[in-house]
């Protein structure tokens, strides 16, 4: 495992993981439990998010205490999958500002075509968490985080809920500057790129289509 891949071991991460599995999970639970998931590895994720001290006023006493400091955060959804985890990680850091990048996987050659690209600005000065619930092959992610890259940003976390042998591999390698955070990693992928146990497609489940 490479250093800038972080498996997060949380039981209750693994418990709301195996209920996003069951096919008979429906639409409603499925997006809220993607939600939940995102805030539960956003809570790791940010965990070296810098401080300082400041002072306040407590009914007691004024004090110094920490609080939030440094760069601002940018959340960075692949779409369409990746928007179902912004509520979570939004919950922790209602500040974040929300930027949109627009990927589609060609069916028959599996590669990222490019649709749409949206960021904050200046996005150089924030710390930025693209999510997508499914890493596969890894072409979406290694594009997006190009995509970023190419306009000026350079403090880059991603995070998936669940993650396939090769498509960690091919982002961790191709961008090992980036931190990746994922809830679970599976087997392998099958034939058709797919996940495997996986759990579908996390698009059509979260936003009710097929």
């Amino acid at each position: 495992m490479k250093d800038n891949v972080i498996i997060i071991d949380h039981p209750l991460i693994k418990h709301k993981i195996s209920m996003l599995r069951d096919k008979n999970t429906g639409t409603n639970e499925f997006r809220q439990l993607v939600e939940e998931i995102a805030m539960l590895m956003g809570y790791e994720a940010m965990r070296d998010l810098p401080l300082e001290e400041v002072e306040v006023e407590t009914p007691i006493e004024k004090c110094k205490t920490p609080m939030l400091t440094g760069r601002k955060l940018a959340i960075v959804p692949i779409l369409r999958a990746g928007l179902g985890m912004v509520e979570g990680i939004l919950s922790l850091t209602p500040t974040a500002k929300v930027g949109h990048i627009g990927l589609y996987r060609d069916e028959v050659t599996h590669e990222p075509q490019e649709y749409y690209c949206k960021l904050p600005d200046p996005i150089n000065e924030r710390l930025i968490i693209v999510t997508d619930p499914m890493l596969a092959t890894g072409g979406s992610a290694v594009d997006a985080i190009n995509q970023i890259k190419k306009h000026g940003g350079a403090h880059i976390k991603f995070m998936c809920i669940i993650a396939a042998p090769e498509g960690l591999k091919k982002l961790s390698e191709t961008h090992p500057d980036v931190q990746i955070y994922v809830g679970q990693l599976d087997r392998e992928l099958n034939e058709n790129a797919y996940i495997c146990p996986g759990l579908g497609d996390a698009g059509d489940r979260i936003f009710g289509t097929k």
